[in-house]
């Protein structure tokens, strides 16, 4: 493995972990650079899963405080009932992650060879502009909402929106973070539900891929690559999270709109 093989693996996982947090499609940037560059290397299954398993880790040392409270607290709501009082608040919010889920996960089983087939560097072009105006209809939304007032109601609805995530190059933290602001919650509480939301969908995903990646028979000759990759894509995607963060705390989520915009403007003139 040369080093010009590595470079190429090494700015592949910065691009992942830079566009996995940040609402403008991470999938849908791979596949825009792929056919800029003509290469099936920003098609590599298996690489995919492991710079997603990067950005993984980085959002889970990120939150790891509060899933290490949620799943205490929900297993203790359930087995100790003398602290049911204490625990209901974690206890609910976890059924609330599981409800946010479930739409998404059966769309994505029923459907995933057939969304993949549609995939297309115009798809994506189409999808960023579709990005743009949900982010900027959004832009003046602050919402009252903390984690605890989250509904039931409120999961369903933004589980529902989050089945278009599915679709080629429509942003998933994006547009749950839309969903949310829809559904009044506060910036900060969107925030973190969305992330929260991230964690199963993301290890569905993963898990799905593992197979393929064991079965590899080339795994031995890209694993520095592969390692490389992942950690570039584990170190950008920790500070672009801190870095959306202070932007959605900000309410300057919009300015990604902008972006979209002109991404996915070029990509439709650019690969007519």
């Amino acid at each position: 493995m040369n080093l010009i093989t590595i470079i190429k693996y090494t700015i592949l996982g910065i691009i992942q972990g830079l566009t996995e947090p940040l609402p403008i499609s991470s999938s849908g940037h791979l596949l825009i650079f792929r056919e800029l560059f003509n290469t099936n290397m920003f098609n590599d299954l298996n690489f995919e899963t492991i710079v997603n398993f990067g950005s993984f880790l980085a959002i889970l040392f990120i939150f790891r405080k509060d899933i290490i409270k949620l799943i205490k607290n929900f297993f203790t709501f359930i087995f100790q009932k003398e602290k049911r009082k204490l625990t209901y608040q974690d206890f609910k919010y976890c059924l609330l992650i599981i409800i946010g889920t479930i739409p998404v996960g059966i769309v994505g089983f029923l459907f995933k060879d057939k969304v993949e087939n549609l995939m297309s560097v115009q798809a994506v072009g189409i999808a960023l502009l579709f990005t743009a105006i949900m982010l900027f209809l959004v832009r003046n939304l602050k919402g009252t909402k903390d984690d605890q007032d989250i509904t039931y109601k409120d999961a369903i609805i933004i589980g529902l929106i989050q089945m278009i995530t599915i679709l080629p190059g429509i942003s998933r933290s994006g547009t749950v973070l839309v969903g949310c602001l829809l559904c009044k919650l506060k910036r900060e509480a969107a925030l973190k539900y969305t992330f929260m939301l991230y964690f199963p969908v993301s290890a569905a995903a993963m898990l799905l891929g593992v197979s393929d990646l064991i079965s590899d028979s080339n795994l031995n000759t890209v694993l520095l690559p592969y390692t490389i990759g992942m950690l570039a894509a584990m170190i950008v995607t920790y500070f672009a999270y801190l870095w959306l963060s202070n932007i959605v705390k900000n309410g300057k989520l919009w300015h990604f709109s902008i972006y979209c915009i002109i991404v996915g403007l070029f990509v439709i003139f650019y690969f007519r």
